[in-house]
Order: structure tokens, then sequence, then C-alpha cells
């Protein structure tokens, strides 16, 4: 087994983060597991990519050219990379910012408003927990509550103060793609 998952969105979205949480928890998974990310040089606004790739066996590279998988944070991310997913793949998609209409249907694609949830949990920063949150659920790569550990071990304790409106974003993440794929 080998899940290659390509995030994007811009600086500021936590798309790094999301890929440092979904790294640990394929690790208490016990699976081997490449984290990499590329970001522009601006403080913020600049865009920002990972590649996270989990496997039963050791990874031999972190690139994935053409992913089988994609969660994407904002229509720049959906115009720049939804080219690349392999034909067949999974795309979780941030429709608060990048609609729900899109130009390929060889996709399995699941539109979550996730800036909508994010407002609506009074923490606007989940966006990426949300997201993180649908494609956990729809993969089972790793379990949900792998993920909420992992979530608990990534962020600094000086952050533990933002831990029960995450858990709740990864939370509503789930439950909305859940809600679209029953």
């Amino acid at each position: 087994m080998r899940e290659e998952v390509y995030m994007a969105g811009m600086g500021g979205q936590g798309v790094l983060l999301a890929g440092q949480i979904l790294t640990q928890a394929a690790m208490l998974a016990g699976l081997e597991v490449s984290w990499f990310p590329l970001y522009s040089p601006e403080v913020r606004g600049g865009r920002a990519t990972c590649t996270v790739v989990a496997a039963d066996e050791e990874v031999g590279s972190p690139a994935a050219g053409h992913p089988a998988a994609m969660i994407l944070m904002d229509k720049i991310a959906v115009d720049n990379h939804l080219g690349r997913v392999k034909s067949g793949g999974l795309v979780v998609v941030n429709s608060s910012l990048a609609g729900e209409e899109f130009s390929r249907d060889d996709l399995r694609i699941v539109p979550i408003p996730a800036n909508d949830i994010a407002t609506e949990l009074g923490g606007e920063r989940a966006v990426n927990m949300v997201l993180l949150g649908g494609y956990v659920e729809v993969t089972e790569l790793v379990t949900l509550e792998a993920t909420e550990q992992a979530l608990r071990e990534v962020i600094p304790q000086r952050h533990h103060s933002f831990l029960p409106v995450n858990v709740a974003a990864l939370q509503r993440g789930a439950q909305c793609a859940t809600n679209q794929i029953s």
C-alpha cells in the first residue's frame, strides 16, 4: 500500500500544518511516512504545498508527480493543481473559496465549505482541519482518533487552548464528507 496526498493553498491556511498532522497520524498507525513541504518566500499570502506519502513499506521517494489524492484549499490551488490528479483520484476541496464546479469529471470530488464551517465553529483558521477531517474520513488511511492524537502532539503546548476548536473542525469535516458519500 502506498498513499500519496498533495495539499495546496495560500500561506496562512495551514497547508503545512495539515501535512504534519497527517504525517504524525500515519506514524501513529505504524506506517512509513514522508512529508515534503514547499512554500513561496512571502511571509503571508504566498503559495504553500506539501506532499505526504504513507506506505506499509519504506518510502523511497517523497515526490508525487500525479498523486491519487489532493486537498485543495482555494480556487488558485484548484486552477493550478487539479490537472495533476490521477484519473479516478480523490480531491477534497474547500468549496467556500473554490466553488463546486470543476473541469474534470473523472475524479471523486468532495466539496466541503471549510471556511463556512470554521467560522461557524469560531475558529476561522481551522479551515485546514475541516478539510483534513474530510480527507481522513473518505480515505480511511488513518483514523480520526489518530488524527486527533497527532494534532495534540504536533501543536505546541502554548497553543493547546485552540485544540477544542481544531478537534471540532476535524469532526465536522469528517461528518460533512460522510454526508456526501453515504
